[in-house]
Formats: structure tokens, C-alpha cells, sequence
């Protein structure tokens, strides 16, 4: 495993539809570690593959699957391919950052409850319920295979000094 530089705007990687996933062999797994190496040391809960400037559509991302409950352990959802193929009517708003916008924060409303449908890293067919915050991060990391970042969908960015601003609202 090696850590892997995460790319920041305005990379033109980071704007590009990245390419589906096709092969699962040694090469995609290396990526996949190191990913989630690089993801734990940034630190970070979600990585998507362009942000280490490879166009695939990979995502991994940590947390745990019921965040309700207190002490729950992270589980690692490794994700090729992700289609989000149900939203719920139920908006939530929240702030959110990212590793390749550093220094700036904003407000953006994303489904309450999603579905997710894609491959593991052996290839095999995976789909994942996600709610609450897990919804909310793979939301933004499969924004990231389809070149859109948080900025671009945000209501309103904050810098970090006014952040506690930004949570009460």
C-alpha cells in the first residue's frame, strides 16, 4: 500500500465523467489500498478515484453503516461503478468539505435516504441502503465520478473561521 496524492481544484481531472470500471484484477486492488490508505491519512471518510487522478469509477469510502448508534465501528464500503437508483422525497441539509477543495466548507442539501447499486472489488454485484450521514457521503463521493464538487451544488461556502457560523444555521 502507498499513500497517493490527492489532487485539488482546479485539477481538470477533478471536472471529467470518470471511466466505468472494467477490469478487477491485482492493479485495481493495489488502488483500492492505497486509497483507502491515502483516505485514512488525509483523514478523510470517502475517496473517490479521481481524486487521486485515476478516471475510474471507484469510491471508498468509511463510516459506520448506523451512525445512531453510539460507538458503532466504521465498516469500508469499496465501490466500482455506483449508481445511486433511488432517492428519497426527504432532503437534509448539512456541511460538507472535501480533501480536493481544502480551506472552504458549504451547505448542501442531498436525499435523506439512498439506494446504491454497483460492484465489489471482485466484480460481483453489491447494493447498499444508506442513510443519514453514509447517504450523504456517497452522494458526494459519486458526484465526484461524475465531475461535480460540493461547490458547485452548495447554497452558500464558508471559510473555515466561520464554520461554527455555518453549523448554526
Amino acid at each position: 500500500m502507498a499513500l497517493r496524492e490527492v489532487i485539488k481544484l482546479p485539477h481538470p481531472t477533478l471536472r471529467r465523467s470518470a471511466h466505468k470500471v472494467e477490469k478487477y484484477d491485482k492493479d485495481l486492488q493495489k488502488l483500492i489500498d492505497d486509497m483507502i490508505q491515502t483516505m485514512r491519512d488525509e483523514p478523510g471518510v470517502g475517496l473517490a478515484a479521481p481524486q487521486v487522478n485515476i478516471s475510474q469509477r471507484l469510491i471508498v469510502v468509511e463510516y459506520p453503516e448506523d451512525d445512531s448508534v453510539e460507538d458503532a465501528k466504521a465498516k469500508v464500503f469499496i465501490v466500482a461503478n455506483p449508481e445511486i437508483t433511488a432517492k428519497s422525497d426527504q432532503v437534509v441539509s448539512g456541511i460538507e468539505g472535501c480533501l480536493s477543495v481544502p480551506n472552504l466548507y458549504g451547505r448542501v442539501e442531498r436525499a435523506q435516504t439512498i439506494t446504491v447499486q454497483g460492484q465489489n472489488q471482485r466484480g460481483a454485484d453489491i447494493r447498499i441502503e444508506a442513510s443519514g450521514w453514509l447517504a450523504r457521503i456517497f452522494q458526494h463521493e459519486i458526484d465526484h465520478l461524475n465531475g461535480v464538487l460540493f461547490v458547485d451544488i452548495a447554497d452558500k461556502l464558508f471559510q473555515p473561521d466561520e464554520l461554527e457560523d455555518a453549523v448554526e444555521v
